[in-house]
């Protein structure tokens, strides 16, 4: 099973323009991300999919692959599948976030042994919390899944409810889960995902991957034991630079 990383990186975005170039102590937060998924030792190549030429002429400077791509696409799974129908040689396709300069290459290899073990078309990853805050924060996604580590659905809102249980012991009395945007696809599945109509799970949570599942789609979790860390705004990249040693 031959497989590619493929990082869709925009210059435009509402909360921090400018992102993919943004300095971390010398590089740039997207010279960062590739740097560390070049690192894995399943994938056997790694490419950037932009639509801005300062990003894509930034990648060439230090010798990274990148694929100028169209500027229309809604998300980046739509941006990655327009790498993948031109690169017919890969039998999965991972999905790396650009705005995570400290993934570690280990969570990568990981979803991929899942998913040459699995047999479903979608792989992700989750980690257990540990901490009050992110269990009641909209922004960190929650996932439950069932036995076989099938995803069964992913909320804003912490799940499951606890009836009867004050909130400051939720984590005492169950096991909670947060999502990490790292998606793994087989090569065909990914590219009929781009033609499914958004639906109303994810238009109330504002989430794309309940769109696959409520299109009948298995999603395969993989547990992670290494934290994640996205930079979507300014104050979140001071907080990175606090707790990852570079």
């Amino acid at each position: 099973m031959k497989s590619i990383g493929v990082i869709p990186a925009r210059y435009e975005s509402s909360r921090f323009p400018g992102k993919p170039l943004v300095d971390i102590a010398g590089k740039t937060m997207i010279q960062r991300v590739y740097e560390q998924c070049i690192k894995v030792d399943q994938l056997q190549d790694v490419i950037i999919a932009t639509d801005d030429q300062r990003i894509y002429d930034h990648v060439k400077n230090f010798s990274g692959k990148v694929m100028m791509t169209d500027k229309n696409h809604p998300n980046g799974t739509s941006r990655i599948g327009e790498v993948i129908s031109q690169n017919e040689a890969y039998d999965l396709v991972i999905n790396i976030q650009g705005d995570e300069p400290f993934i570690n290459p280990k969570q990568i290899d990981a979803l991929i042994s899942e998913m040459k073990i699995s047999k479903k078309d979608i792989g992700t990853v989750a980690k257990k919390i540990d901490q009050e805050g992110p269990l009641f924060d909209p922004n960190t996604v929650k996932v439950i899944f069932d036995k076989n580590k099938k995803a069964i659905y992913f909320s804003r809102h912490p799940i499951p409810f606890q009836r009867g249980i004050e909130e400051k012991n939720w984590l005492i009395e169950h096991t909670y889960y947060k999502h990490i945007g790292l998606y793994a696809f087989r090569r065909k599945p990914l590219l009929d995902l781009l033609d499914l109509p958004i639906t109303p799970l994810a238009k109330s949570e504002s989430l794309e991957q309940l769109i696959w599942l409520e299109h009948g789609y298995d999603i395969a979790i993989s547990i992670s034991q290494y934290e994640s860390f996205g930079i979507d705004s300014p104050e979140d990249l001071e907080k990175a630079l606090l707790n990852f040693n570079l």
